[in-house]
């Protein structure tokens, strides 16, 4: 290990090193909390100058992160944010924790990695590591960070480190926070390995090393094309047990009492969140450069792409057997957000279901108790506020659509004042009266 990383491990070991975390979103934010709350002192960068105001004001714009601590830790001077990207010399140990979305063709959208990395190679001095945390193709950190960060004259593995850790968060699941789940690593070198893995002890409590940093990218990739894998082979026995007549939901109960060999999914209308939907195209462009057609991995995309188109079919049937016209009739949307109790909606296939209602010649209202107004994105915009939950609401409606099953709901409540309900997550199955009113999809 060169003299400059020396002086950083033992930066490390002491904990008295800087940390700098570029994106405070989903992943940035809670890495922040985790190592302020093992004393260390953390610098977070941003382009959103509304979240930086936010943040100095110890406000949390994410549920689960508490703005009570911000405040404290602001208040202690533990931690600052700042959009000004000249300061990135200042930390020690940077922390990459920016989007990777798809572009319109479902390609890697590299734009966000490839400007931090342009941003660091600035003002990159010797005696600093560099983690690459946000989900990408296997070779990213090597073939496309490692040679614009060496475009600062410095040698990566010698004067700075450089590794790869990606990043697992599941928002809204109390039972894993961000400090609970194992984290694994892979340097360019055994000095940046060991480095990493050095830094990410000081505020986790459990490391997994690997070899490389194409071992720890493909790694991320796994575990998220593993459940889009397996969400679309249950979604497609979904939509022949619907044709059967036999309820997939008592065939996943009964399955799931097998105690090895299985493991339950759940259907529902569609995949969302910011990595399911995403990471698996991320392999099979990557898989392409090696003429390895994926279609395993491409086949689950198609079939979990297209489960908002079925469940717009099922709502246009349940309404046409009441003698009505998908064309004209009020619907109600219940739950924006990708999963149940949180306020995330990056990519919920909510989205996809309201523009498709709306071609449709419907009007389309929603309610989530976690997400007061829909704000722009990448695909959409969609000037809505969310709806409140009345007796007189539910049987102004046509049909009420269940997307997401938010825990605040009171499903008993909804289908007491409702005409129609078509259901994607099973929430009201056994509720007194759902056999008249309740559709599945």
């Amino acid at each position: 290990m060169t003299p400059e990383l020396t002086k950083l491990k033992d930066k490390i070991v002491q904990k008295e090193y800087l940390l700098g975390i570029i994106g405070l979103g989903y992943v940035g934010l809670p890495l922040s909390l985790t190592f302020l709350r093992k004393d260390i002192s953390v610098l977070g960068f941003d382009l959103d100058a509304k979240k930086i105001d936010m943040l100095h004001a110890g406000v949390s714009y994410i549920k689960h992160i508490p703005s009570n601590e911000l405040t404290n830790f602001v208040q202690q001077q533990k931690f600052s944010a700042t959009d000004d990207f000249s300061r990135l010399d200042e930390p020690d140990v940077l922390l990459i924790c920016v989007p990777t979305p798809l572009t319109r063709n479902r390609e890697p959208d590299m734009q966000y990695i490839e400007n931090t990395a342009h941003a660091i190679a600035k003002v990159l001095r010797p005696g600093q590591m560099v983690i690459l945390e946000s989900t990408t193709y296997p070779g990213t950190t090597v073939e496309l960070l490692l040679p614009i960060l060496e475009n600062s004259g410095l040698a990566a593995g010698k004067d700075f480190a450089l590794a790869y850790s990606p990043e697992r968060e599941d928002p809204g699941n109390p039972k894993f926070s961000t400090a609970e789940i194992p984290k694994v690593v892979g340097g360019i070198n055994a000095a940046s390995t060991t480095l990493a893995a050095d830094f990410y002890k000081t505020g986790l409590h459990s490391v997994v090393d690997v070899s490389s940093t194409q071992t720890a990218e493909m790694s991320k990739l796994l575990e998220n094309i593993f459940r889009s894998v397996n969400i679309a082979l249950v979604n497609e026995l979904k939509i022949l047990c619907h044709r059967m007549g036999i309820d997939v939901w008592e065939v996943i109960r009964a399955s799931s009492t097998k105690p090895f060999g299985f493991m339950p999914f759940y259907p529902g209308p569609g995949l969302g969140g910011h990595c399911i939907p995403i990471d698996p195209f991320y392999l099979t462009s990557k898989a392409r450069e090696f003429d390895f057609p994926t279609k395993f991995i491409e086949l689950a995309g198609e079939v979990n792409t297209a489960m908002p188109y079925y469940v717009v079919q099922r709502i246009m049937e349940a309404l046409n057997n009441r003698k009505k016209s998908i064309n004209g009739s009020r619907i109600l949307l219940l739950g924006m957000a990708y999963k149940k109790d949180v306020d995330d909606t990056r990519e919920s296939p909510s989205y996809k279901l309201i523009e498709l209602l709306q071609e449709k010649g419907a009007e389309v209202l929603y309610n989530d108790p976690h997400i007061s107004a829909l704000q722009p994105i990448r695909k959409y915009s969609f000037s809505l506020k969310s709806t409140d939950l009345t007796e007189e609401t539910l049987a102004s409606m046509d049909c009420i659509l269940l997307a997401t099953n938010h825990s605040a709901y009171d499903y008993q409540f909804i289908l007491n004042h409702a005409d129609l309900i078509v259901d994607t997550r099973n929430a009201f199955n056994g509720l007194e009266g759902a056999a008249a009113k309740v559709v599945q999809a």
